[in-house]
């Protein structure tokens, strides 16, 4: 039997670093500022791509601690259909946060700092999730 047609799958990771969270600025359409993430290369398992990914576009080592969720709203991207995994990470305090690859600007965001209005995709929603996961005593994985 053939395979079917699918949507691709692609990783983001929430890395959690010196009392914030990661974000981007995407060098590439959609501009604008983003989750560090990417899509799962042939042969990857989907915690080894969210730590290249995290690593190519900020430098960090990233320590994956778990799932917040899957992601898969066909609208959630503009330029089509794209699942996405999202992984919550850690990076070490002593790690030099630096741009890389896709990503023009490399920068951590306490909560209260966090520009909702200027994130891509659906990281806005992705991010208040992970910060309703935060207060949560029942960790519960997300599913959109």
């Amino acid at each position: 039997m053939p395979l079917p047609k699918t949507p691709p799958i692609s990783v983001d990771t929430i890395i959690e670093y010196r009392n914030g969270i990661v974000i981007i600025e995407r060098l590439n359409e959609p501009v604008g500022l983003a989750l560090p993430g990417g899509f799962i290369e042939i042969g990857e398992k989907a915690e080894d791509a969210a730590r290249r990914e995290a690593k190519e576009e900020t430098g960090l080592d990233v320590k994956i601690k778990g799932l917040l969720g899957v992601y898969s709203d066909p609208k959630r991207d503009p330029r089509g259909h794209v699942v996405t995994l999202v992984f919550i990470g850690e990076a070490d305090s002593s790690q030099e946060l630096r741009a890389g690859d896709d990503a023009k600007r490399a920068s951590v965001f306490v909560p209260e700092e966090i520009p909702f209005d200027k994130l891509v995709f659906d990281h806005s929603q992705i991010i208040k999730d992970y910060l309703e996961w935060k207060k949560s005593k029942i960790k519960k994985v997300f599913v959109r």
